[in-house]
């Protein structure tokens, strides 16, 4: 896992759509300083950086990766199977992913498996480490959902991954733009986050969503 000394991580979001956008926008203001990369020449996609997400730098992916603290993964789901994930290797990722099959098809990937759809990104990712969120809450609600902390309308995002360390320093970056974090165990946890999950689209708080995600648990 990549080792940060000092100071806000880097970060390198895959993907300038709505999802990777919004997250560039939100990261930007907590102040951390951020990569935007799509698959191919920076140059298409310089405009769209410097008009939705001014401040963030866009790049080609593997510069954005190389440089990185955390890559988060903000692709249609169906193009991670092409996506080279060895430039990942030694990175905490950020699986901001959904498999719907009415969007993206009938994956066979993560179709015929008993893995979540983040496991199967983990399997595919070896020597990354993945964090599972920000695939339960609208990108139309990214911005103006975030409030301060102690604020009693403050949401609730939960994370979750194999590796506790990561969690936690995943979970400091969803602190800081805005939002209650719920850390769950294991990515197999992270089920709850998906379509169909307790949590998913769900405005809940910390106390609620923490509710929602036990219920299932001892369904």
């Amino acid at each position: 896992m990549t080792e940060i000394t000092l100071g806000r991580p880097r970060v390198a979001i895959l993907g300038v759509g709505h999802v990777g956008s919004a997250l560039a926008r939100v990261m930007l203001d907590a102040g951390y300083e951020v990569s935007v990369a799509a698959s191919g020449d920076p140059a298409k996609i310089a405009l769209i950086a410097t008009v939705l997400m001014p401040g963030a730098h866009a790049t080609w992916a593997a510069e954005a990766v190389a440089e990185a603290d955390i890559v988060v993964l903000a692709i249609p789901l169906h193009r991670f199977p092409s996506l080279d994930h060895r430039m990942l290797d030694g990175k905490i990722v950020i699986d901001t992913m959904n498999y719907w099959a009415p969007t993206d098809g009938v994956q066979p990937l993560f179709e015929d498996t008993p893995l979540t759809s983040s496991e199967v990104v983990q399997n595919l990712l070896p020597d990354a480490t993945v964090v599972k969120t920000f695939n339960h809450i609208g990108y139309h609600e990214m911005e103006e959902e975030r409030r301060p902390a102690g604020s009693a309308e403050r949401r609730a995002l939960g994370v979750a991954s194999d590796d506790p360390e990561a969690a936690a320093l995943v979970g400091t970056l969803v602190d800081a733009i805005g939002y209650d974090v719920i850390a769950l165990d294991n990515l197999r946890d992270g089920v709850a986050f998906e379509p169909g999950g307790p949590v998913f689209g769900a405005r809940l708080t910390a106390d609620e969503f923490e509710q929602a995600v036990s219920v299932r648990a001892a369904a």
